[in-house]
């Protein structure tokens, strides 16, 4: 299938959310404006639309290896809300990535708001890794927002790596992940989150290591500005023998207000849990180092947030 033309807008869209500078390789499926702009299949990863709903079905063949998968959406015209559903099926012994996120250029006074629904079923051996960046721009009144529910459900010794960035110019999300692991599945998320002026960004991670030897490393970190709110809710569930740890690491700035609730449960005796939580605001040594070496106090704290994110 053959790309569709795409606007100035939603090409520099493209680059922020999923580093796009041209036609990516390998299997991809570009959404714009609630319409397909082009879609390209390979020999061992195949997407079809969905027949009775928006959304696709990615699958990819046993014993793929090094292929990657890009499925990124633009909105850049005011007023349009979606929900499009997204299935991955990752055969056994797979090494893959995926790219998917969402960047919206909102310069109307209507709202714009995408909600994806992704499900990621991970056969035994593979490896994924998911990255999924979220960005906002436009000067107009209305809203930009992104509410993303990603579900995964890992099948034994499986692995995935999830990067879920959000950094700039988002009003308003709800970020929701579910996970469920068999025995010696591990999974892995890193989340980096930025807000500021009166944007709202809430996530909800909730992750059950079902098999032994299973594992889960969810780590948040964050930084909020001006007079936004930002709210980390995780919940480890340990039902067999298994490691689990959370962490959120925010830095507070302005008037802005965090809330974090780490949460452990363990079902088994043999379920080593550990959850770490810290909000402060950036230490006044930091800033002065900095100085001194010929930064203004607004560079430094940019520099000291910059190096925090990455």
């Amino acid at each position: 299938m053959q790309m569709k033309p795409i606007d100035a807008i939603q090409k520099r869209l493209l680059e922020e959310i999923a580093d796009l500078h041209s036609v990516p390789s390998g299997a991809y499926n570009i959404r714009a404006n609630s319409e397909l702009a082009g879609r390209n299949t390979t020999a061992n990863i195949d997407i079809v639309s969905k027949t009775d709903k928006p959304g696709i079905d990615i699958h990819i063949k046993p014993g793929t290896k090094n292929e990657s998968v890009h499925i990124p959406v633009v909105l850049s015209a005011s007023g349009l809300k979606e929900t499009v559903y997204n299935d991955f099926f990752v055969g056994e012994d797979c090494d893959v990535v995926i790219v998917a996120g969402c960047g919206i250029s909102n310069c109307g006074s209507q709202d714009s708001e995408h909600d994806g629904v992704h499900r990621f079923f991970v056969g035994k051996n593979s490896k994924v890794k998911y990255v999924e960046k979220h960005y906002g721009e436009g000067d107009g009144s209305g809203k930009r927002i992104l509410n993303p529910v990603t579900e995964v459900y890992m099948d034994e010794d499986s692995s995935v790596e999830m990067e879920m960035v959000q950094i700039k110019g988002v009003s308003s999300t709800v970020r929701t992940t579910k996970a469920e692991l068999k025995a010696g599945a591990s999974l892995v998320v890193r989340e980096r989150l930025m807000t500021h002026g009166d944007q709202v960004a809430k996530s909800q991670y909730e992750t059950f290591l079902n098999g032994e030897n299973s594992s889960a490393d969810v780590v948040s970190r964050s930084v909020a500005r001006e007079k936004s709110y930002q709210e980390f809710n995780s919940r480890i569930t340990g039902n067999a023998a298994c490691k689990g740890h959370t962490e959120c690491d925010a830095i507070i700035m302005d008037e802005a207000r965090v809330l974090a609730i780490p949460q452990l449960e363990a079902n088994n005796i043999d379920a080593a849990l550990v959850h770490e939580a810290a909000i402060g605001k950036i230490a006044g040594e930091q800033i002065i180092k900095l100085m001194t070496l010929g930064l203004d106090q607004e560079q430094a704290e940019e520099q000291i947030i910059n190096g925090f994110l990455k």
